[in-house]
């Protein structure tokens, strides 16, 4: 943990994906490559996306991605997703990431830090993979 984050809260309700990631995710230092976490990020926004959607949808934007701290092997890393927008065929959904980590001065110590913050916008598509209306609510 560095010296500027403190241990916080995760968000009330369930997350849309809950994972530990494995050595083999991480670089020689132990830090959890970046490009593991986007790839998570973008499953755990396609969850309420494709809810909204009612079926098949496509990334098509990552509108925002911000890394605040890194995410370690033995982490167990928990993906909120929420939806910020919706258009005719899109849907912008916010997504916060956490790490629970038992830190190795007292392992009985678990301590949350939100590690990364993303936006993405997907497109609901039909069969022929073109866009299509989403559905009435």
């Amino acid at each position: 943990m560095t010296a500027s984050s403190h241990s916080v809260a995760l968000p009330p309700g369930i997350p849309a994906l809950r994972v530990a990631p494995m050595p083999a995710d991480a670089n020689f230092h132990g830090d959890i490559f970046g490009g593991w976490i986007m790839s998570q990020v973008d499953i755990a926004g396609s969850v309420p996306a494709s809810r909204r959607a009612r079926g098949r949808i496509a990334t098509v934007a990552v509108n925002s991605f911000v890394f605040k701290e890194p995410v370690l092997i033995g982490d167990v890393v928990s993906f909120y997703a929420t939806i910020q927008k919706v258009g005719r065929t899109s849907i912008t959904v916010a997504v916060e990431v956490y790490a629970q980590r038992n830190p190795q001065r007292d392992p009985y110590e678990e301590i949350t830090v939100k590690v990364t913050e993303a936006s993405l916008t997907y497109v609901a598509v039909g069969p022929d993979r073109k866009p299509r209306e989403l559905p009435p609510e």
